[in-house]
């Protein structure tokens, strides 16, 4: 057994410095640029979650405007998305030369790495109601003319 035993001694080898030093070098070279690239997919992955939830925010306060209906008067307002946001809202309505249109305009902003970042969308809102005297004429038998 003892003739067994000195051939396998003889073929378990180690490795030797120079092997140690090359993968060490090689991981010195290639570990630096891996971490940056995890560095930078995690600061796109929080732009990326910041740009979608304002986009989400907007939508939802165009929709919100949108079932209030035509706005009556012109003007500025703003606020939060909730106490202790980090997101905030403004909108601005415009009339048009168009009567019955106005301009409705939402931008959403908030901070992102020490800078203010915004979002804007527009759209024009039309007075759905007809007025009083074509629908007055229109219910009178004969229908004036």
């Amino acid at each position: 057994m003892s003739a067994q035993n000195s051939k396998i001694h003889t073929y378990i080898r180690g490795l030797t410095l120079i092997e140690i030093l090359v993968s060490l070098a090689i991981l010195a070279l290639a570990l630096p640029p891996l971490l940056r690239a995890f560095s930078q997919a995690g600061i796109q992955s929080a732009i990326s979650e910041n740009e979608t939830t304002a986009v989400n925010l907007l939508k939802y306060k165009m929709a919100e405007m949108e079932m209030v209906g035509y706005p009556e008067s012109t003007g500025e307002d703003e606020g939060e998305f909730g106490e202790g946001s980090r997101f905030r809202w403004k909108s601005t309505i415009e009339d048009t030369e168009t009567d019955g249109l106005r301009l409705i305009n939402v931008t959403v902003n908030w901070q992102e790495r020490g800078r203010e970042k915004s979002i804007t969308m527009n759209t024009y809102m039309a007075d759905r109601k007809f007025p009083e005297e074509e629908t007055t004429q229109e219910q009178q038998p004969g229908g004036g003319g």
